[in-house]
């Protein structure tokens, strides 16, 4: 039995959010050295002028879960298209670099918020035996958005609009954005936050409208749950009973980090620029590798609910850390510059099948129904606290140790990460959410 049309088009929906995620996250690419000239940025201001964002980011991520808790993940996404809207805006027309910071900020609390609440709202709407697939819309979409900005980028550089080029790179994304935003009108609220509300009708509605095979059985289980939880429904998710979940979740979200995708994303027409490539082939080849993240994400979802979520997170942790090594060599040795785009592909298909694929989705399972939206936010914390960092620091650590060093961390990083993989992580596959409850957290 396949999704059905309802189901599909809330997913679709909710991940849109990741699309304005993928390219709001990265379109800075194509801006940055603009924006350098303009406003005289050293190495330590670029940093900022791409990390304060994450900033943004990792408080939206984090507030995302209370508000995602009182107001419904629905209604929270509204909130995140309109400062997706207003951040493009601004941005475009900013008249200062303080200004374009500010907007740059509000940008990043729309995509932390939306990082949390869009895998969470797929997740309480899609039966298990598809929830991977359907979450994994989310990272799809982010990818996707990626490709978009570079492609963005590109064509906006053909036009050859002097200037004004970087305004129009990044407040092209207020279109979307505003159909983001007319789309979640036309959703309903999840049926878990419905039933936390005591909203049973409706929540038994939205259940037979997803196509639920057994509507009253899944009512009745997150009840169940719910009830279990009722004494203690505004607990906080930093307690000893979730340290499990809590370490799946901070862990996951870090070494996604440590791996080096969004440094590399982020900074990556310098990275070309530093190997001999011209500012247009640059973005020709940041389209390539944005096209190559599309299609192994793609790849990863078809495969996250029969290989497994920890299967491909051993994978793709191999085969980054062999390609991260082979950047870091032609770095250090200075020879070699032709095959860098090809490494750097192949590292983003490794990655995107398996990190990238994998990532929301196991954020939004290990958690109980009554802290979800918050796990989700320290773990997406997790994430962008990690972000900032690295992306702060790569422009310094590359001008001061060498372009190789930043790869030879983010190689070490990976290898970690498979063992960590190995030894300590769960399989979640085929299991419902209120299953892994049971599993994940021990009774009190």
């Amino acid at each position: 039995m396949r999704p059905n049309v309802n189901l599909m088009k809330a997913t679709l929906t909710g991940a849109l959010g990741g699309l304005l995620f993928g390219f709001d996250t990265v379109v800075i690419s194509g801006a940055i050295d603009a924006l350098v000239k303009l406003y005289g940025l050293s190495d330590y201001t670029k940093g900022w002028t791409v990390a304060i964002a994450l900033v943004g980011t990792v408080l939206g991520s984090l507030g995302a879960g209370v508000v995602g808790h009182k107001l419904g993940g629905r209604e929270t996404l509204r909130i995140t298209a309109v400062l997706y809207v207003l951040s493009a805006i601004g941005s475009a027309l900013a008249w200062s670099w303080p200004s374009l910071m500010v907007f740059r900020f509000i940008g990043g609390l729309g995509i932390g918020a939306s990082s949390v609440l869009g895998p969470v709202y797929i997740a309480e709407l899609a039966p298990a035996k598809w929830r991977g697939r359907l979450v994994g819309a989310f990272q799809f979409n982010v990818v996707f958005g990626i490709l978009v900005a570079y492609t963005s980028n590109y064509v906006i550089r053909l036009l050859h609009l002097g200037a004004a080029e970087w305004r129009w790179q990044v407040g092209i994304a207020a279109v979307p954005a505003a159909g983001f935003l007319a789309l979640l009108f036309f959703i309903p609220r999840s049926p878990r936050w419905s039933a936390s509300r005591n909203r049973i009708d409706e929540a038994l509605s939205v259940l037979k409208l997803m196509g639920e095979p057994d509507p009253e059985g899944e009512l009745a289980d997150i009840r169940s749950a719910l009830a279990q939880e009722h004494a203690t429904a505004h607990e906080p998710v930093f307690r000893w009973k979730y340290r499990y979940p809590l370490f799946l979740a901070i862990s996951i979200g870090a070494f996604n980090q440590l791996a080096g995708i969004n440094a590399i994303l982020y900074y990556l027409n310098n990275i070309f620029a530093a190997a001999g490539y011209s500012q247009v082939s640059g973005d020709q080849q940041a389209i390539a590798i944005g096209f190559t993240n599309l299609i192994f994400t793609m790849v990863g979802m078809s495969v996250i609910d029969k290989l497994g979520r920890k299967t491909l997170l051993l994978i793709g942790a191999a085969g980054t850390a062999a390609c991260l090594a082979g950047v870091a060599w032609i770095f250090t040795t200075h020879s070699h510059q032709a095959a860098l785009v090809w490494l750097l592909i192949t590292y983003i298909a490794f990655f995107a099948m398996s990190q990238g694929a994998v990532i929301w989705v196991y954020i939004g399972e290990v958690f109980p129904n009554s802290v979800r939206s918050k796990g989700q936010g320290v773990g997406n914390a997790s994430h962008w606290i990690m972000n900032t960092i690295i992306a702060l620091v790569f422009p310094t650590l590359a001008a001061t140790m060498g372009r190789g060093a930043p790869f030879v961390f983010f190689s070490v990083m990976t290898v970690v990460q498979f063992l960590v993989v190995l030894f300590a992580f769960p399989e979640t596959k085929g299991q419902t959410l209120e299953e892994l409850q049971r599993r994940l957290v021990p009774a009190e």
